[in-house]
Formats: structure tokens, C-alpha cells, sequence
């Protein structure tokens, strides 16, 4: 905009044009120290890398300044809670005195407030071009003025920077025509400031002029466990500038308090207020400051609000005036929401899905899959049994097989993979006093046990890899043609097969594989079929893993007399799965593991589990 005796600005620039008749050239205007980097033909570059080495300086002071995270001690109202069991809640704003939030680095943005107020020791860089031309950065001495050569000096200390452009466009006016003036803001001064009160560093500081309560305030690094982050008081002389609640900031990200500092403000931290605690399932569990008024409403906003699982009908609050009679006592939300807490209280807010609910009160969703009408999932009313759903789903079709239904539930699965890592913990432990106490009288026998301690390694890995499905047997034989009446669980999975045609063969026998299951056939015919045992089985721990998830073993047939009956008389049903161990050292821990239908029966593993342990 060009217009005579007018000025226009903009952020961090101001920029006047002023026409008129006068000089008929243009004239280069230079200042002293201008002059002199000129006649060194260095321009501006030694200042410029000074300016950058002051500006390291800055930054390793601010290093040195800034409070090393986990150094800061808990007070006494954290370790209380961490005494009720409640470990890591901190106070609320803890992050904002860590320094590493970013609020206690120095005031470098670019764009200069227009309200900013130009002193001593601020610099100025002024360029003017035309008919005269200069390109000038001056420091404001301490009488408040810059000195433009051939312009002389103009006082521009208490003008607001959105006005300096203007004052010294007026001032050149007066000795130049046909120019125009551009104002910017260079090295801001620094400001003195006192730091009082409860701090955790009080003291006098070296902040720039445009720096606010705030970021002067995390220089002395923030209150202390003793301070108050809502009572941070900014004193000019005997007047109460502002008094800042640093939780405007940090609940509302209001900073319309957070003044800029001048030279000799003081800023005053007074001693923290009634604190309470606000932890379980709320979005910011935390120690709050109270202001006196303040309710559990106001306590909840500063939190966060509840999460999307609490229970919101209701709060417990262990009050510190009651912990030698009833302690603790509820809340009921939201009627209580007007109450005050007063200073102690910790106050807890509940899931609503962490306990359990009521079995028989819940719907059920289930799976049911294979040979039905109507494969899928359901959700199904309270009470339903196995069957019921089995009708739900349409009946089973001609090919099902219902005595090999695998029939699986997650809580089940949970329990059988606790028993199931327990048991190999045990294992391993007989196996290392077994290892730790066997004696080798000869290089071969030494040889022997490094081979079975190396193998038996190799078991436990293999074991490792199995996980238990949480298969329920069904008592059926193989006849039935109904499943029995069991009450359904959530999670529940119902897999009716079609009815298989072998019989599998697993094992130390010569030829492993599935056979064609044939009508009238017994295990030791299919054993026959496999080959036979091989020298190295344990044709007396021989066992069967049947389609309905039960194992008929040889051992079963067992008494302390000998045996009793054999296996292997046995009609075969379709999907029957023999498996025919090796003979195994009975003079170590490994007598142990003869007993493998214990570990399938119990832990529900199946064919698949074999199949690893055999690879």
C-alpha cells in the first residue's frame, strides 16, 4: 500500500511508503558498525556466527535447566496410594514440570505479537529503499533510541511494535521522499525476572522479553510437590497482574491468563491446595488439585470423564477421616455428583466388565459348524442346552458322524492351558534332579545319557508347541444318536464331522498311515495292516484315541498282577486314531511319560498333537 504519510504492517514486518520531491538519487545510508564490517569486506558474518554461538550457549543452559525425568521424588500423598495399591498415579500435570513437554524452551517463534513493547537492548532491523537505501540493524541503547545515519536518532522505547514502523516512516519523511521502510524485530532483549515461592529452583532468571508466565515459570523447573499449579501469581511492582490456573491450560488448553513478562515482574507460586485422587476406569486417572467449591463433577471433568467401560453408576471413596472406622463407602453416581471431596480422599471409579456376570442370566453366542442344516453362528437365550441348539441349527444331515462331534469351550481351554503348563514345568524340574543325579561309570554310558538328556529336550520343545483346545469329551458311544443335554457357555463351538472312512495308525510301527475302515475289523487287525510293532515298541503301553476326544489304553487293562484283557480285541470305529509308543528307559524320570492317555484325556489334545510329538 502506498500512501503519503501513511504506514502499513503486518506480523513480525512493518513496512511505509512515503512520496514526496527531494533527493534526486538514491542515497546509500550505512551505520558505524556497517562501515567498519565494509571496510573489513565482511559484511554481516562474523556478527551472524557470534549470534549463532550465543545462541548454543542459550541452549545449553536451557539443557542444564530442565529437570532429568524419574528423579522426582514422589510426595507423600503418591506414596499413600501406593501403599492403598494404587502404583504410578502421579499429580496431575507431573508431565508439564518434567520439562519435557516442550513449555520451558525458549521463545523462538517467528511472528512478533503487535502489542509487544520495543526497550533497550531490543534489535531492529530496518531496510529502506527508494531514494534512499539501507539495509540497518540497530540495537535500542539504553535511552531508548535508534540512530539511522543521516536521519539522526529516534526514540522508539515504549512503542508497541505495531507501531514502530510508522514512527520511524514519519521520522525519515522528514529528510527523504520516494522511499519506503520495512521494520522487523531481530534479537529480542532479555528480562529479569524473580521466581518465588514454592518452586522447586527459586531464584532470579535471564528470560526473553517474550516469554510468558508459563515458560519463565518452568526455567526454576515448575512448582514443587509443596507448590500449587492454580495459584501461580504474576506480580508487576505492588499490582497483581494476573493470577494463572495452570489448569485452564491443561484441562481447556485456555492460555488467555498467560501473560508476557516484563523486566522485574515476580512470579509467586503459593502452597498446593486440597489434593484428591481419581483413579480406576477413568480416561486420566491421576492426584487433583481442588479449588475450594470444586465437586466431584468438576473432579470427573478434570479427569477426563469416565471410559467407555465404567460403571457410571457409582463411585467408592476412601476418605482419610474415616480409615479407622468404615474406610470405604459408595458414591452413587449421579447423585452424588454434587458432593465435595475433601483433601485425601481417593476416590475409584469401577468397570463394568471386569467381574463376571451371572451365567444363567446371559445370552449365549455359539458356533456350530459341520454336517447341520444350517452351519453358523447364534445367539442364543439363557438356558439352552446342546441339543436345543443342535435343532436350532436344523438337525444334522445324513452323513453326520455324532460320535466323533468335537465339542469345544474357551473357559475350559483356559483352565486345561494352566494345568497343561504346569505339568511341563514339573517335567522339566524331575528332568534336571534326574540329570543332576545320574552317574556315568564309563565314556559309552556318558555318551548314552547326553543322547537321552538331548532327547528328551527335544520332547519337551515338541510339547511346548501343543496347546490344549478345550475339547469337552461327550460320553457317547458309538451308537448314539443323540448328544447328551449340556447347558451351553458363551464361546461354545459345536463341530459335527461327516463320518470318516479309516482308521489312523501312528507311532513305532513299519508303515504308518490312515487304513480303510472296514465293518467287524479289531485295533490288532489295523496294527497287522501297519506292519506290526516295530523291535523297539512298547507293545504294553499300545493306546487308542477314540472320535468322541476319549483314549482307551492297553495300560487301562493293567493290575498289579498282569494283565487283564488286551486292546486289541477291540471292534475299530471310523476315525479311530492307534498309536503305538517306543520302549522307553525305565530306570530315569522318563517312566513318567508312560502314562500319555493322561496327557491327551486331561489337556484335550488330539490327533494333531501326535502328529507334532511323533515329528
Amino acid at each position: 500500500m502506498q500512501q503519503q504519510g501513511s504506514a502499513s504492517g503486518t506480523q513480525g514486518q512493518v513496512s511505509d511508503t512515503v512520496n514526496g520531491a527531494g533527493s534526486s538519487g538514491t542515497v546509500r545510508l550505512q551505520s558505524n558498525a556497517q562501515q567498519r564490517r565494509s571496510t573489513n569486506g565482511s559484511n554481516s558474518t562474523l556478527d551472524e556466527r557470534q549470534r549463532r554461538l550465543n545462541g548454543d550457549e542459550s541452549l545449553q543452559q536451557d539443557e542444564l535447566l530442565q529437570p532429568v525425568d524419574g528423579l522426582v521424588r514422589p510426595d507423600e500423598f503418591e506414596t499413600y496410594l501406593r501403599k492403598l495399591g494404587y502404583p504410578g498415579i502421579r499429580r496431575f500435570g507431573q508431565e508439564l514440570m518434567s520439562g519435557r513437554g516442550g513449555f520451558d524452551a525458549p521463545e523462538t517463534s517467528g511472528l512478533v505479537p503487535a502489542d509487544y513493547v520495543i526497550g533497550p537492548n531490543d534489535e531492529l532491523q530496518v531496510t529502506i529503499w527508494g531514494s534512499a537505501d539501507a539495509d540497518l540493524r540497530l540495537q535500542v541503547d539504553r535511552s531508548g533510541r535508534i540512530t539511522i545515519p543521516r536521519i539522526g536518532a529516534i526514540p522508539v522505547a515504549g512503542v508497541k511494535f505495531g507501531d514502530v514502523g510508522e514512527v520511524i516512516s514519519r521520522r525519515v519523511g522528514q529528510v527523504f521522499r520516494n522511499y519506503q521502510v520495512s521494520v522487523a524485530l531481530g534479537q529480542v532483549r532479555s528480562v529479569r525476572v524473580y521466581v518465588t515461592g514454592h518452586v522447586k529452583r527459586p531464584g532470579v532468571y535471564n528470560v526473553s522479553a517474550l516469554s510468558s508466565v508459563v515458560s519463565a515459570l518452568m526455567r526454576s523447573g515448575g512448582p514443587s510437590a509443596a507448590g500449587s499449579l492454580r495459584q501461580v501469581d504474576l506480580r508487576r511492582g505492588k499490582e497483581l497482574v494476573t493470577r494463572y490456573d495452570l489448569y485452564e491450560l491443561l484441562v481447556k488448553g485456555d492460555r488467555s491468563a498467560d501473560r508476557v513478562v516484563q523486566n522485574g515482574d515476580v512470579i509467586h507460586v503459593g502452597p498446593v491446595g486440597a489434593q484428591v485422587a481419581l483413579v480406576g476406569s477413568v480416561n486420566r486417572p491421576a492426584i487433583f488439585e481442588l479449588k475450594p467449591g470444586e465437586k466431584v463433577e468438576d473432579l470427573l471433568t478434570m479427569a477426563g470423564g469416565f471410559t467407555a467401560v465404567a460403571d457410571r453408576t457409582r463411585l467408592a471413596i476412601e476418605r482419610l477421616d474415616d480409615r479407622a472406622k468404615t474406610r470405604v463407602t459408595q458414591l452413587e453416581m449421579p447423585a452424588a455428583a454434587g458432593q465435595a471431596p475433601a483433601s485425601g480422599d481417593v476416590l475409584r471409579a469401577f468397570s463394568a466388565v471386569d467381574a463376571t456376570q451371572p451365567v444363567a442370566r446371559q445370552n449365549k453366542r455359539i458356533r456350530i459348524e459341520g454336517e447341520v442344516a444350517k452351519p453358523g453362528e447364534y445367539v442364543l437365550p439363557p438356558n439352552v442346552t446342546v441339543r436345543q441348539a443342535l435343532g436350532l441349527a436344523g438337525g444334522l444331515t445324513p452323513n453326520a458322524y455324532l460320535y466323533g462331534t468335537e465339542f469345544t469351550r474357551e473357559s475350559v481351554r483356559q483352565q486345561q492351558q494352566l494345568s497343561y503348563d504346569r505339568a511341563l514345568r514339573d517335567m522339566e524340574t524331575e528332568f534336571a534332579r534326574a540329570s543332576a543325579t545320574q552317574r556315568a561309570i564309563s565314556a559309552d554310558e556318558a555318551a548314552t545319557f547326553e543322547q537321552r538328556n538331548t532327547a528328551t529336550g527335544r520332547l519337551i520343545e515338541k510339547l511346548r508347541q501343543v496347546r490344549p483346545t478345550g475339547r469337552v469329551v461327550l460320553q457317547m458311544t458309538p451308537g448314539s444318536d443323540q448328544l447328551p443335554d449340556l447347558p451351553l457357555e458363551d464361546g461354545d463351538r459345536l463341530l459335527v464331522p461327516a463320518r470318516p472312512t479309516t482308521v489312523n495308525v501312528f507311532g513305532s510301527v513299519f508303515s504308518s498311515g490312515a487304513f480303510l475302515q472296514e465293518p467287524g475289523r479289531s485295533f490288532s487287525d489295523y496294527l497287522n495292516q501297519a506292519g506290526g510293532p516295530t523291535r523297539g515298541a512298547d507293545a504294553g503301553a499300545v493306546f487308542v484315541l477314540r472320535p468322541n476326544g476319549s483314549v482307551l489304553s492297553q495300560l487301562q487293562r493293567s493290575s498289579f498282577f498282569g494283565l487283564v484283557g488286551d486292546i486289541g480285541g477291540t471292534k475299530a470305529e471310523p476315525g479311530d486314531t492307534i498309536f503305538v509308543p517306543e520302549r522307553m528307559n525305565k530306570t530315569t524320570w522318563v517312566q513318567d511319560l508312560k502314562e500319555w492317555t493322561q496327557i491327551l484325556y486331561q489337556f484335550g489334545l488330539g490327533a494333531a498333537a501326535l502328529k507334532t510329538l511323533q515329528d
